[in-house]
Protein backbone atom coordinates (compact mmCIF):
# COMPACT_ATOMS: atom_id res chain seq x y z
CA UNK A 1 0.00 0.00 0.00
CA UNK A 2 1.33 3.25 -1.22
CA UNK A 3 1.36 5.85 1.35
CA UNK A 4 -0.10 9.24 0.07
CA UNK A 5 -0.21 13.20 1.08
CA UNK A 6 -3.28 14.58 0.50
CA UNK A 7 -4.58 18.19 0.62
CA UNK A 8 -8.67 19.05 0.65
CA UNK A 9 -10.66 21.93 0.53
CA UNK A 10 -12.12 22.97 3.65
CA UNK A 11 -15.21 22.12 2.80
CA UNK A 12 -14.69 18.50 1.49
CA UNK A 13 -13.06 17.77 4.64
CA UNK A 14 -15.45 19.25 7.12
CA UNK A 15 -18.52 16.83 4.77
CA UNK A 16 -16.62 14.10 4.51
CA UNK A 17 -15.92 13.89 8.07
CA UNK A 18 -19.61 14.22 8.89
CA UNK A 19 -20.43 11.50 6.53
CA UNK A 20 -18.22 9.20 8.17
CA UNK A 21 -19.45 9.55 11.44
CA UNK A 22 -22.53 8.05 9.62
CA UNK A 23 -21.25 5.40 7.73
CA UNK A 24 -18.87 4.11 9.94
CA UNK A 25 -15.90 3.93 7.78
CA UNK A 26 -12.13 5.12 8.55
CA UNK A 27 -11.41 8.15 6.39
CA UNK A 28 -8.78 5.28 4.49
CA UNK A 29 -11.20 3.43 3.36
CA UNK A 30 -14.02 6.10 2.60
CA UNK A 31 -11.18 7.66 0.60
CA UNK A 32 -9.77 4.54 -0.90
CA UNK A 33 -13.17 3.79 -2.08
CA UNK A 34 -13.79 6.91 -3.27
CA UNK A 35 -10.63 7.07 -5.62
CA UNK A 36 -11.95 3.43 -6.98
CA UNK A 37 -15.32 4.39 -7.61
CA UNK A 38 -14.05 7.96 -9.85
CA UNK A 39 -11.72 5.58 -11.25
CA UNK A 40 -14.53 3.17 -12.94
CA UNK A 41 -16.36 6.11 -13.65
CA UNK A 42 -13.68 7.76 -15.42
CA UNK A 43 -12.61 4.61 -16.93
CA UNK A 44 -15.88 4.18 -18.61
CA UNK A 45 -15.71 7.53 -19.86
CA UNK A 46 -12.60 7.08 -22.01
CA UNK A 47 -13.71 3.74 -23.32
CA UNK A 48 -17.10 5.63 -24.65
CA UNK A 49 -15.26 8.06 -25.68
CA UNK A 50 -12.64 5.96 -27.99
CA UNK A 51 -15.83 4.00 -29.11
CA UNK A 52 -17.70 7.12 -30.38
CA UNK A 53 -14.29 8.67 -32.15
CA UNK A 54 -13.81 4.74 -33.68
CA UNK A 55 -17.32 4.68 -34.31
CA UNK A 56 -17.00 7.93 -36.50
CA UNK A 57 -13.63 6.52 -38.55
CA UNK A 58 -15.92 3.88 -39.88
CA UNK A 59 -19.46 5.05 -40.21
CA UNK A 60 -19.08 5.75 -44.17
CA UNK A 61 -17.76 2.58 -44.51
CA UNK A 62 -20.20 0.97 -42.50
CA UNK A 63 -22.55 2.25 -44.58
CA UNK A 64 -21.85 1.35 -47.53
CA UNK A 65 -21.29 -2.26 -46.19
CA UNK A 66 -24.68 -1.96 -45.59
CA UNK A 67 -26.02 -0.83 -48.90
CA UNK A 68 -24.58 -3.46 -50.31
CA UNK A 69 -26.33 -6.45 -47.83
CA UNK A 70 -29.60 -4.60 -48.54
CA UNK A 71 -29.10 -4.69 -52.06
CA UNK A 72 -27.99 -8.61 -52.38
CA UNK A 73 -31.66 -8.90 -50.43
CA UNK A 74 -33.08 -6.95 -52.99
CA UNK A 75 -31.71 -9.16 -55.63
CA UNK A 76 -33.20 -12.38 -54.10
Amino acid sequence: MKTLSLKLDDNIFNETEVVLTKVKKSRNRYINEAVDYYNRINKRTLISRKLIKESKLVRKESLTVLSEFENLNDEN
